[in-house]
């Protein structure tokens, strides 16, 4: 297979990790004789530095002739520490998202037996965990009307019927391919919004007459994903709930730097990890790059390639076993560099 790749390595750990995840593509194509070309581009604060914009119209062209867009981390203190800034990075990550009309995020949620310890939950409770969280990405208060003074401000949590539809609609087809069990997180006690949501919802369950539908405040939610992570199965939810819910999440993994994601939509699907710019470790070789490979496994897996996808998957599970891991997930144990894992993953790959 040919596959033309948009790599945005963005700010931070960004850059150290998007080669990591580079290499193990390009491992992938040489096992399985497929052709994969990246085109680089520039987005976030490195973008505002540079050109003066987070997601500069160059950005959007190669991402628009891209097969898949292979996205890292957008995010500077200089900007986060400045509420006054005109442009910021993440809104280069909004601008990517609503501009390739990525309504859906896909976040795969799993723990891996070797590193549970690294948990503050308890193992016994964790044992079993394995669900999706699918969250919209295009409305709601992150895109809804603003409005900031020196005595008030407001967002707009806004949602359309055809927004909701489709990103439910999304929520369902995932529950069937899996436990035909479908959770709809909402505030539908304080939101009309949420209120909105529900009553979709609840429309559209008879035309899944085999998945199983049940209804859960946010902050239930977010207790429950603590105390029972194991009765869910697929999550759908609106953005910023969706947002928190998912970081929450990352404690089941035992570290946010296991946790892929896909957008996906009407446009060029992306594929990052879910984690941050981490700017503190920004080329001290310490980041963890595991999700940013588990990305690349998406990224093949949406495109068919199945066993590509697998071979990624189980030199990722290897490496734990092997204990070939970065300091976050390491413990008392020796840690690696990034550079040291990725070579390890790759070296896997080869010899898989």
């Amino acid at each position: 297979m040919n596959l033309n790749i948009a790599v945005l390595a963005g700010d931070g750990i960004g850059p150290e990790i998007s080669k990591v995840g580079v290499d193990v593509l390009n491992a992938i194509a040489k096992k399985y004789n497929h052709t994969f070309t990246y085109q680089y581009a520039h987005c976030g604060a490195e973008a505002i530095d540079l050109l003066g914009d987070p997601f500069p119209a160059e950005t959007l062209a190669i991402c628009q002739n891209a097969d898949a867009v292979f996205f890292s981390a957008v995010g500077h203190p200089k900007y986060d520490n400045d509420p006054t800034a005109p442009k910021r990075p993440e809104q280069g990550l909004l601008a990517m998202r609503k501009q390739l009309g990525l309504f859906a995020n896909v976040r795969p949620i799993e723990c891996f037996k070797n590193v549970m310890h690294q948990s503050p939950i308890k193992t016994e409770i964790l044992q079993g965990s394995d669900f999706i969280c699918i969250r919209e990405l295009t409305g709601g208060m992150y895109f809804g009307e603003k409005y900031q003074d020196n005595d008030k401000a407001f967002d707009t949590n806004y949602y359309t019927r055809p927004e909701i539809e489709r990103i439910l609609k999304v929520g369902f087809e995932y529950a069937l391919k899996r436990k035909k069990h479908l959770t709809v997180v909402d505030k539908a006690n304080v939101l009309a919004s949420s209120r909105l949501w529900r009553q979709i919802a609840q429309e559209m369950e008879p035309m899944y007459p085999e998945v199983t539908v049940d209804y859960m405040y946010v902050d239930n939610a977010a207790m429950r994903l603590i105390l029972s992570p194991t009765f869910f199965d697929v999550i759908v939810t609106e953005n910023t709930f969706g947002d928190i819910l998912t970081d929450e999440a990352s404690v089941i993994s035992g570290s946010m730097g296991l946790l892929p994601s896909a957008s996906v939509g009407t446009g060029t699907p992306v594929f990052e990890p879910i984690h941050g710019s981490w700017p503190e470790a920004a080329g001290k070789n310490i980041a963890n790059p595991l999700a940013q490979i588990l990305s690349a496994a998406m990224l093949l897996e949406h495109f068919g390639l199945e066993q590509e996808g697998k071979t990624i998957r189980q030199a990722v599970q290897a490496s734990m076993d092997a204990g070939i891991v970065t300091a976050d997930l390491a413990g008392d144990a020796q840690a690696y560099s990034t550079t040291q894992v990725g070579e390890w993953v790759v070296n896997y790959v080869a010899s898989y």
